[in-house]
C-alpha cells in the first residue's frame, strides 16, 4: 500500500487520494496569506529601522555639536593658561634663574632645630 497524505475530509477507502480543487484553493490562499503577512512584517521592521536610524543620528548630531562648543571653550582656556604661564616666564625667568644659581651655588649649612647640638 502505498503512503499518501490524506487532503481532503473526504477520502476514498483507499486513504490515497489528491485534493480536491476546492482543498487545493482554501491551501494555496492559506499559503497566500501567509506570505503576504511575512512581507508586510518585514515592511513594517524595515520602517521601523529606519526610523530609529534616523532618531540616533539626529540625537548624534545634536550631542556633537554640544561636544565640540565645550572642546572649543576647553581648548582656549588652555591656550590662554598656556598664554599666562609664558608671559610670566619671560618676566621673571632671569630672576629665577639667578635665584637658583645663588641658592645652588653659596651653599650655608645650618643645623636643623631637631637636632640638638652635642653638649662642648
Amino acid at each position: 500500500m502505498a503512503s499518501c497524505t490524506k487532503l481532503s475530509r473526504n477520502t476514498d477507502p483507499s486513504g490515497c487520494r489528491e485534493g480536491s480543487p476546492k482543498d487545493r484553493a482554501e491551501r494555496e490562499y492559506r499559503t497566500k496569506r501567509v506570505k503576504d503577512a511575512k512581507n508586510e512584517a518585514q515592511k513594517e521592521i524595515e520602517e521601523y529601522r529606519k526610523q530609529k536610524e534616523e532618531e540616533f543620528k539626529k540625537y548624534e548630531t545634536e550631542h556633537k555639536s554640544g561636544n565640540k562648543k565645550a572642546e572649543e571653550e576647553a581648548s582656549k582656556d588652555a591656550d590662554e593658561k598656556l598664554k599666562g604661564i609664558k608671559d610670566a616666564g619671560a618676566k621673571g625667568g632671569d630672576k629665577v634663574i639667578e635665584d637658583l644659581l645663588r641658592v645652588v651655588m653659596d651653599v650655608e649649612p645650618e643645623v636643623p632645630d631637631r637636632v640638638v647640638a652635642p653638649p662642648a
